[in-house]
């Protein structure tokens, strides 16, 4: 509510999705500017795709119920978006207001130019976007991974997009988070939808056009290699490190594209392929 934005030019969308506690608990004197949508608990794209549904504004900004836009570097966003009209603004997030760093952007560049030559970041709270463009592109309903596919599907349909190092986001790390979850069931259901992601992504990445389809390649590789390593690191097996090294190759996912992405992603490629380099990111893992 501290944003230069009229009350005209701003909507605030308040989705409850079954919490204990009514989330307006305490927000009494904002009950005229928030739209509040309470609703049974059907998980967080579902909460999601229903905020999408009935949002009227130009653009869209997802903030989680922990979490808190940094102002005056959101208010820099903000005006990269007033002056330059913009499909999409990625920025960082950082841990508290920081007004002494000065804020620079970078851009437009076409989404499939920009995921050609970046790592993309997937949360959905690290970018504000123009509405228009969604068109029927929602968030998969009880996916644990629902950023991984919508971003990168959302990016290409971007014809402008400006990058800036503004800090404009907190993320709250949580204990017991969706993401932070480690018992058994949260972690084999994640492992499980971001595979189903990888070979959504690029079956959908075989039947576009030439710089659409390099753009997305990359962003399936990366997701590749995180996936393994995430089986690595949550497993400790080579039981299971080898499973799902096969369902990959038979999926043409493995072994990874050669291709020099970054530093990092050479440096597992090379290891993962490799038996021996196997056993090396394993025995890494038990140090972890």
């Amino acid at each position: 509510m501290a944003l230069s934005l009229s009350r005209e030019d701003r909507e605030v969308i308040v989705v409850d999705d079954g919490s204990d506690v009514p989330v307006m608990d305490g927000l009494e004197e904002y009950l005229d500017s928030i739209v509040y949508v309470r609703q049974l608990n059907g998980g967080l794209s579902v909460a999601r795709n229903m905020g999408l549904r009935i949002a009227t504004g130009d653009y869209i900004q997802f903030v989680d119920g922990d979490d808190k836009i940094l102002r005056t570097a959101y208010e820099h966003c903000l005006d990269i978006a007033r002056y330059h009209a913009p499909d999409m603004v990625l920025f960082e997030s950082g841990r508290m207001e920081d007004a002494d760093v000065p804020f620079s952007y970078e851009g437009p560049v076409s989404g499939s130019e920009y995921m050609a030559h970046n790592n993309l970041k997937s949360p959905v709270w690290g970018y504000l976007f123009r509405k228009h463009i969604l068109g029927d592109l929602r968030f998969t309903p009880g996916s644990l991974k629902e950023d991984e596919e919508f971003t990168p599907l959302l990016m290409l349909r971007c014809s402008k997009v400006f990058v800036t190092n503004a800090k404009a986001y907190y993320y709250r790390r949580r204990e017991g988070s969706i993401t932070n979850n480690k018992d058994k069931w949260h972690v084999a259901k994640r492992m499980e939808d971001a595979e189903t992601v990888l070979y959504k992504l690029q079956a959908k990445a075989a039947v576009l056009p030439v710089a659409e389809r390099i753009a997305l390649n990359r962003r399936v590789a990366q997701l590749t290699m995180d996936y393994l390593y995430q089986i690595i690191k949550s497993t400790h097996s080579s039981r299971h490190l080898e499973e799902a090294i096969e369902r990959l190759r038979r999926h043409g996912l493995f072994p990874l594209p050669d291709n020099k992405y970054t530093k990092k992603y050479t440096t597992f490629r090379w290891l993962v392929s490799s038996h021996i380099g196997r056993k090396i990111l394993l025995a890494s893992s038990s140090m972890m």
